[in-house]
């Protein structure tokens, strides 16, 4: 147990107990000998002002009750755990959203290494220690990141101009913010459009530009969002309409009977050692994608819709090797 630790447990231990503590029962609770205690305790009173002191009564330590209010250590107290734990979620939104509170967390990131360097615990360890791999992410402006951010948390509606990238449009909407989604390391605003007068989901990186208009934003209840976004598969939601078949070789089903590909999705191995998994959709943008990644490995059983959606876009794809269609000595694939 670092110095650190020891004297947070130490305020604990006194701030807690109504009966002044015993030098033998703070030596067990501390993992430490006599001469530490006595260290920490100077330390305290030393550094931090701790009210200590002893009584000869109950032969034991308590703080002093004369000051009126029950002493706390200064300032915001962590332990060595808890600072790393810290510096690891800054690192973690550093990665998501770079340079999103560099100007704001920066200062304190600072104070908390040099507290960790001067106690020999380490500077800079969860930089060099933890990676973070970002794949297939698209930049959002930080400007425009506080502003949704800001109006989700005060619960202002927002003004945005909107660029679609399946129609190529750009619309205007009124939106009432809902929470804020990090999924397939991208940015996405769930809302409610008052244009469309329904529950939307906006990519931030396609938010033109956006304003807080000042209204109230329209609340809609926790359960209410969770049945509309986490019903069908992906970021695409909606109304389950449809639910996907779909059987891995063996070989895949070592890796895929351990995903969750949805909350509601159903799953079995089969005789000849092939796995079944069924999926709930809505939307098959984003499950044809997923499909397709695993090759040969998958066979899409049903519906006959989405087997056809990636029928042709396998089609499509061999399309673009030419000198690949005839190897077997057979023509093109044909329905």
């Amino acid at each position: 147990m670092d110095r650190f630790t020891r004297i947070f447990r130490l305020h604990q231990i006194l701030a807690t107990h109504r009966h002044p503590v015993s030098h033998t029962v703070l030596q067990k609770k501390l993992e430490c000998t006599r001469a530490t205690v006595n260290r920490v305790i100077r330390a305290m009173r030393l550094y931090f002002n701790a009210p200590i002191e002893y009584d000869r009564g109950h032969n034991g330590y308590h703080y002093s009750k004369t000051e009126g209010h029950p002493y706390e250590l200064p300032g915001l107290w962590l332990t060595p755990s808890e600072l790393y734990a810290l510096l690891a979620s800054e690192q973690l939104l550093a990665e998501a959203q770079p340079g999103l509170l560099d100007d704001v967390i920066a200062p304190v990131k600072s104070r908390i290494e040099h507290i960790l360097a001067a106690e020999h615990l380490g500077s800079g360890e969860v930089a060099k220690r933890v990676r973070i791999l970002r794949m297939a992410g698209r930049a959002t402006d930080n400007e425009r990141f506080r502003t949704v951010a800001g109006a989700l948390l005060q619960r202002q509606r927002l003004g945005i101009r909107y660029h679609g990238r399946g129609r190529d449009q750009t619309t205007e909407r009124e939106i009432s913010p809902q929470r804020l989604v990090h999924y397939r390391d991208n940015w996405y605003l769930d809302a409610w459009c008052h244009k469309a007068k329904a529950l939307r989901t906006f990519a931030l990186e396609r938010i033109v530009d956006a304003a807080q208009r000042g209204a109230a934003a329209r609340n809609v209840v926790e359960r209410e969002l969770n049945a509309y976004f986490t019903r069908s598969y992906g970021i695409f939601s909606g109304h389950p309409g449809h639910t996907a078949v779909l059987r891995f070789t063996a070989e895949r089903a070592r890796w895929v009977a351990e995903e969750q590909w949805h909350p509601q999705q159903e799953g079995r191995f089969l005789e000849s050692g092939s796995y079944e998994l069924r999926v709930p959709y809505s939307d098959a943008r984003e499950l044809v994608m997923d499909v397709l990644r695993h090759g040969p490995d998958v066979e899409v059983l049903g519906p006959a819709e989405l087997r056809r959606e990636v029928a042709s876009r396998l089609r499509e794809a061999l399309e673009r090797y030419p000198e690949m269609r005839n190897l077997s000595g057979e023509g093109p694939v044909n329905d």
